[in-house]
């Protein structure tokens, strides 16, 4: 039963803007079109992005920095281009700061082995702590297990009330002198929880401990100012805001990224070689060994063209309202319980929840029988669904093109799945 979608529009053009996105064009079973509600997964490319990797491909495709051919030196701009982009969408102090790997999680993991091999003032050793949250994506949670358990660091972490939020009253006994660093997400890919950035970065400043910002259900979503955070690293990566797979960020604050250690070895991060030693080159490419995934930032660079076109505070703005709807029209379903905040406040355009005893994986595969594609399971955060005692969730995720429309396909679907299962 849709309802009223009155004051929801006018934030964003979703109509127009849909038509950017292909794939948004797709008709599944029986006739049904896709509703692609599982974009903190991942999200849909626009024409624009497309676009740019084919032309990569077909015109200026070569390795880059070191071939003084007409095509490799295109293809160096064009890399070289696209950190500019990302410098400037995050507002970094300086270009050399902004780090392409992968994905955040090499980029987190990067973090983590630069501090277990570091020299003083930051090696993350045996008499030391590091500290982390139990909202947190795996990917902010192996790599600091992996460097505790080879360092003999102790391992600490802020639990979760029982609305979803960080438990911060004992904040001054977690972040300690020992402390060598705090990394956290800024937005939990599985509650949606916004978190309180300036508490925490006060705290860790206050006893020397370097922070480390997950901003990978962030970056696609709001404004995202590294210097306005106050973090020494914010991760990120490309193919949750609308750019290819196979890229991610790690944004360093630049005296730290000169002090720091590489973490792989190979060619481009070096200065000089020989067989008894080697000098490496400067901040970001000491940090990008080997060949790196060219046409990926390319397409990361088009994707924040396309983001920054239309307004990063329009897109939060949308998303919010579409939220807000979501939150509501939800919480009509019977039997249904929003795992984390269940209001639109201070929380991001992912909202988990579990359907009565109905199973997340029963519930989804009912759903994507009517063309609504959602995420089950963990969601790469299984201490928060141990938290909450339930075995998993189903989330629904929103973004820049996501409609109240589909909000109230999905409440529909919703309650086909209840009548499916008596």
């Amino acid at each position: 039963m849709t309802q009223s979608h009155q004051g929801l529009s006018g934030l964003l053009d979703t109509e127009a803007i849909r038509k950017d996105f292909p794939v948004l064009d797709r008709v599944l079973h029986d006739g049904k079109r896709l509703v692609y509600l599982d974009n903190a997964a991942t999200s849909q490319k626009p024409r624009q992005v497309l676009d740019a990797l084919t032309g990569y491909y077909e015109r200026h495709n070569a390795n880059v920095h070191r071939g003084v051919h007409v095509l490799a030196e295109e293809a160096t701009a064009l890399y070289e281009g696209a950190r500019d982009k990302v410098a400037a969408f995050v507002n970094a102090p300086s270009r050399d700061e902004v780090i392409f790997t992968k994905n955040a999680s090499e980029s987190l993991n990067l973090v983590a082995n630069m501090l277990g091999w570091a020299d003083e003032p930051y090696r993350v050793d045996h008499d030391t702590e590091v500290v982390i949250t139990e909202m947190e994506h795996h990917s902010n949670i192996v790599p600091w297990q992996l460097l505790s358990q080879r360092t003999g660091a102790k391992l600490k972490w802020f639990g979760l009330t029982d609305d979803g939020r960080l438990d911060l009253s004992t904040i001054e006994e977690t972040i300690t002198e020992k402390t060598k660093i705090v990394s956290f997400t800024l937005v939990s890919n599985i509650m949606g929880t916004i978190n309180p950035v300036e508490a925490i970065v006060r705290r860790a400043q206050d006893v020397g401990a370097l922070v480390c910002v997950d901003a990978s259900q962030a970056a696609p979503h709001m404004v995202l100012d590294v210097q306005e955070l106050g973090a020494d690293f914010v991760a990120f990566t490309g193919h949750k805001m609308c750019g290819p797979t196979g890229i991610g960020v790690l944004w360093g604050r630049q005296e730290l990224l000169e002090d720091l250690p590489p973490f792989l070895g190979g060619g481009e991060m070096i200065e000089t070689v020989s067989m008894h030693s080697s000098t490496y080159a400067p901040a970001p490419h000491k940090f990008e060994a080997g060949t790196p995934p060219i046409a990926q930032a390319v397409g990361l660079g088009a994707a924040v063209d396309y983001l920054a076109s239309i307004g990063m505070e329009r897109i939060a703005q949308h998303e919010h309202a579409i939220t807000e709807y979501a939150v509501r029209r939800l919480l009509e379903v019977p039997d249904l319980r929003i795992i984390g905040p269940s209001t639109a406040e201070d929380r991001g355009a992912a909202i988990s929840f579990t359907l009565g005893d109905i199973h997340p994986h029963d519930v989804g595969q009912v759903l994507d029988e009517q063309g609504i594609a959602v995420r089950v399971g963990h969601h790469c955060a299984r201490p928060v669904c141990l938290r909450y005692g339930i075995p998993a969730t189903t989330r629904a995720s929103f973004y820049l093109y996501s409609t109240p429309a589909e909000v109230d396909a999905l409440v529909d679907g919703l309650e086909h799945v209840r009548n499916f299962f008596g």
